[in-house]
């Protein structure tokens, strides 16, 4: 009879594939190196075999004169030169706030369900918008506009720009505390807000309360989903790389106010309950002193857009219902097509950031794949090995647990995504900074770590951005997680009975 396998086998044979995959690792992203210094190593041995009589002779032997030398130098400048001009500009992000709302702003279950209960006398949406709410992940601190704690909701235009003035204004006047930025210093201003956008503008709107400069560069950007914040990183990108010695403000909010559904229709009231106020300011610049205190250099930007597919599109659509009810409808398909979109990108931002021994498995899969079986699947990367932390859109749990089995993350690599749903609820664009803040409260962010910010929007959009911090972060004090902190992480059960 063949005999049973000892009690530690199976944790023995795991270790040993766990070193032989580690060996592999190390042997594939260091192989110049370890072909190099045999060689730099004989050169050297040789070279001290010679003596300098020998060396001498042998520079002799080259016949080199002092045009040589100058041409050779020359070109050496040269090349140098035009290496350097043709590099692109470094962006360093110098520090970023997020709008921390009043308590007085708190909407726990219990108010917000006795608000739906007093306007809504529809007792099934009552029931959906309950369970929704009970496998949400959101807390009992997260906030609504002082306009949406009327019974029923006042959305008028007033207090919709009350409402933008309120959390934009707060976020830049901490960022401008904290930085020592001063109105005539920012260059470019770029603004995102999707569903809320009056005339003048948001971007106007700041123009006129710091009295910025008049040649000032600005953007307002609307109707772009919650990926909007990146998209705005990207142009503000785009726009120092063309502007030398020049700053970036972006800011990224949602307005909640205009937004809130009055209806039935179960795809538009999922918003009601997710959608949360907040809002974010970010310094961006370009000027190499800034490089000294700055805390992150942004890498790579990758947008990914599947607005050419129908359902792709349609999956967030702003509507009427039959009623004449206006409001967000999100499709039943949107993880599917939030997969889909995310293994566009990851494709796009694979080569950019992998080592080189993950994108070899992942070529030889693919060759295998085509050539032998049809039925092997397909290589998912360690995108572990590339980044130290990961900012998830908190868009909701169904989002953050889609992320976590496609990339294979750890509970600790999605715990900002979390708390931050949890605490702040879809703060939509301005999510990302919510978590990276909470990150830094941790006091996690060392020098050198890398962070992969990934957003998803309305068309339907997958955009993600890379940042390497350029210093280890201390706790910073007066964030938005500053008073709460201490309490995080925490357990959030799959159900919490209302």
């Amino acid at each position: 009879m063949p005999t049973a396998p000892g009690p530690g086998s199976g944790f023995s044979g795991s270790v040993r594939l766990k070193y032989v995959k580690l060996g592999y690792q190390y042997l594939v992203n260091h192989f110049l190196t370890l072909l190099l210094v045999p060689v730099m190593a004989a050169a050297a041995l040789e070279l001290v075999r010679l003596g300098p009589d020998e060396l001498l002779t042998l520079w002799r032997s080259l016949h080199l004169d002092l045009v040589h030398i100058l041409c050779s130098a020359f070109l050496v400048v040269f090349v140098a030169t035009v290496y350097f001009m043709s590099r692109p500009r470094p962006v360093y992000l110098v520090d970023y706030c997020c709008y921390k709302p009043s308590p007085s702003f708190r909407v726990p279950f219990t108010t917000f369900m006795e608000h739906i209960k007093l306007i809504s006398n529809n007792d099934k949406s009552l029931k959906f918008q309950t369970r929704i709410l009970e496998r949400s992940g959101l807390g009992e601190e997260t906030c609504l506009p002082p306009a949406n704690h009327y019974i029923p909701p006042s959305p008028s235009m007033e207090a919709a720009r009350a409402e933008a003035q309120l959390v934009i204004f707060n976020a830049i006047d901490d960022l401008v505390l904290r930085t020592g930025l001063k109105p005539k210093d920012i260059d470019i201003l770029v603004v995102n807000c999707s569903l809320f956008s009056p005339t003048p503008s948001l971007s106007a709107m700041i123009i006129n309360r710091y009295k910025l400069r008049s040649n000032i560069r600005s953007f307002n950007l609307s109707g772009m989903g919650c990926s909007a914040g990146l998209i705005s990183i990207d142009l503000a990108r785009d726009m120092l790389q063309v502007h030398p010695n020049s700053n970036a403000l972006v800011i990224s909010t949602e307005i909640i106010t205009p937004n809130f559904y009055h209806g039935s229709r179960r795809d538009m009231l999922l918003p009601n309950c997710l959608f949360r106020m907040g809002a974010a300011a970010i310094l961006l610049s370009n000027r190499r002193r800034e490089a000294a205190r700055a805390k992150y250099r942004l890498m790579h930007v990758v947008r990914t857009h599947k607005g050419a597919d129908d359902r792709a599109y349609r999956c967030v659509y702003e509507e009427e219902d039959d009623e004449g009810h206006s409001g967000i409808s999100l499709s039943k398909e949107l993880m599917a097509i939030a997969g889909e979109a995310l293994k566009s990108n990851i494709t796009t931002m694979g080569p950019l950031v992998l080592p080189m021994s993950e994108q070899l498995l992942f070529f030889f899969r693919l060759v295998g794949r085509k050539v032998i079986n049809k039925r092997w699947k397909p290589y998912i990367p360690d995108f572990k090995l590339a980044f130290e932390h990961f900012c998830i859109h908190a868009g909701g749990r169904a989002v953050i647990d889609e992320l976590q089995k496609n990339l294979d993350l750890s509970p600790r690599h999605v715990e900002a995504s979390r708390m931050t749903l949890h605490r702040f609820g879809n703060t939509s664009s301005s999510s990302l900074w919510y978590e990276l803040a909470y990150i830094e409260g941790k006091g996690r962010m060392r020098k050198g770590d890398r962070v992969w910010q990934i957003g998803f929007g309305s068309g339907f959009k997958c955009n993600s951005a890379v940042w390497k911090c350029l210093r280890t972060v201390k706790t910073p004090t007066g964030g938005p997680w500053d008073d709460c902190i201490h309490r995080y992480p925490i357990h959030i059960p799959e159900v919490v009975k209302l």
